[in-house]
């Protein structure tokens, strides 16, 4: 049956209506965090983003925004084309030509997010596109390969997870390249992260099979990924904790069988699960499932692929929330990470004791000699025909840091910094050098020119000048 103009206007009132009782319900459970530094780079303005937070400019003099350390290798650039869309905070950057850093007084131990802010807009002085530059975080390097984050048709967001233990100060280090010579940024968050964003212990998959892994908190991580499975993008206003969610669909690889949902319900948060700050309504209120149609549950299952870059170990975040069963206990299935068999017969009402509860549990793998890290769900030998046979609501990938204390290469900080200095200091001495030498030749050549001035030609005497002036007595 044909929708009448009357029914449609119906549909998109109760659209709109959710839609803002979901925005509401985010607004007034917002996480307060301790620290909170939002920083707008290269300007003197404070500027409101489109999340409708509050960016300090860093030249305010405002004590809530550091200034960077190193002000004479430090300058502020302005964006000189005027784009109306462009968030405000893209329109200035701090440029740095030497090793600079901001120092963030923290209040909270503990794990904080760390978000970095690039676009590498047009100006008459510099092309902020050919800048190559390091960034580390209290001693951890988490961007070398700084070509892989710098656009200029769009702003790049890098976010990490350091822990700040024992230390007064969170420490960031913008450290140029001796080829460029050229850094920048455009904004910086420092936000302290809630107690149970990243737990102590993990479950590490591996050929040798499962075991725990300890001190998961104490790593730096990097978000590579955090995707929404089934559902549309989840703009930093419609999350606690200022995250983007984009949709699963570039990264789903088979999804024969497979539907999405979308729910209209409560997401039931409770004790011990899965809390809002660890994933919002709007990511688990919309899923992919495996649906049986008949008396047989389905072989099959729903893959999806994630390009990493090898050589480090990488943190698998699963979300889960049972938004399709009619009642307990009629949901089973198995879920794999990198092919291996990471949760069996996994039976979501038996964790979280009601529908619409979300949970989550995290993995560790390898990711040396791939590629791709991949996830998938399927039934398991206790599917129940006619019913829901597997679920997933969303996924993040994060990367660990190496034994060298980086996120991004074999390098560590101290070497980063101490190369800048022995660089310069060679490029010192070597001009130093040269210096002597020229003196040492003007030296010279000024002698011989004196010495020229000062000389007497000598000629013999004649052979009969004796006689000549002979004295007779």
């Amino acid at each position: 049956m044909a929708l009448t103009r009357h029914h449609t206007r119906v549909l998109s009132f109760f659209f709109f209506f959710h839609l803002s009782c979901s925005t509401l319900s985010v607004l007034s459970h917002m996480f307060s965090p301790i620290d909170n530094y939002l920083i707008n780079c290269g300007s003197s303005e404070s500027t409101t983003a489109v999340d409708f937070r509050r960016f300090s400019g860093d030249l305010s003099g405002n004590h809530h925004s550091p200034l960077p350390s190193s002000s004479n290798g430090a300058f502020p650039l302005r964006n000189k084309d005027n784009f109306p869309d462009l968030p405000s905070i893209y329109r200035t950057a701090m440029v740095f030509n030497k090793p600079t850093k901001y120092v963030f007084p923290i209040k909270e131990q503990g794990t904080h997010m760390v978000r970095l802010h690039f676009f590498a807009f047009n100006s008459t002085r510099y092309d902020l596109g050919q800048a190559q530059f390091h960034v580390l975080v209290n001693g951890f390097v988490v961007l070398s390969n700084s070509r892989r984050v710098i656009s200029s048709e769009k702003p790049m967001i890098t976010e990490y997870l350091i822990k700040v233990l024992n230390e007064e100060h969170l420490v960031i280090h913008f450290v140029p390249t001796k080829d460029s010579r050229l850094a920048f940024v455009n904004a910086i968050e420092v936000i302290s992260a809630p107690k149970d964003l990243v737990p102590e212990t993990a479950t590490y998959l591996s050929s040798k099979g499962i075991e725990n892994f300890n001190g998961l908190s104490n790593q730096a991580l990097e978000v590579v990924y955090r995707v929404t499975v089934g559902g549309p993008k989840i703009t930093p206003f419609n999350d606690s904790l200022w995250r983007t969610w984009i949709p699963d669909n570039e990264f789903l690889r088979s999804s024969f069988g497979s539907e999405r949902l979308y729910f209209g319900g409560r997401i039931k948060y409770h004790a011990g699960g899965a809390s809002r700050e660890v994933g919002p309504d709007n990511m688990y209120n919309s899923a992919r499932l495996i649906k049986s149609n008949n008396d047989s549950v389905p072989n099959v299952n729903v893959t999806w692929e994630f390009p990493i870059i090898g050589g480090y170990k990488y943190l698998v975040r699963l979300h889960f929330c049972d938004i399709a069963s009619i009642q307990l206990g009629l949901l089973y299935f198995n879920v794999y990470v990198n092919g291996y068999l990471a949760l069996q017969d996994l039976d979501l009402s038996s964790i979280t004791g009601s529908l619409a509860s979300p949970f989550y549990a995290d993995f560790i793998v390898d990711g040396n000699g791939i590629e791709n890290l991949s996830v998938a769900i399927g039934p398991s030998n206790s599917s129940i025909p006619y019913v829901y046979d597997a679920i997933l609501n969303g996924v993040e990938v994060m990367k660990m840091n190496n034994s060298h204390n980086s996120l991004d290469g074999e390098v560590c900080a101290g070497f980063v910094l101490k190369n800048w200095t022995s660089g310069n200091e060679s490029i010192l001495l070597t001009f130093i050098a040269a210096i002597c030498i020229l003196l040492s030749i003007f030296i010279v050549v000024r002698r011989k020119i004196i010495d020229s001035r000062n000389y007497v030609p000598w000629s013999r005497l004649p052979m009969n000048a004796s006689e000549d002036n002979e004295i007779k007595t």
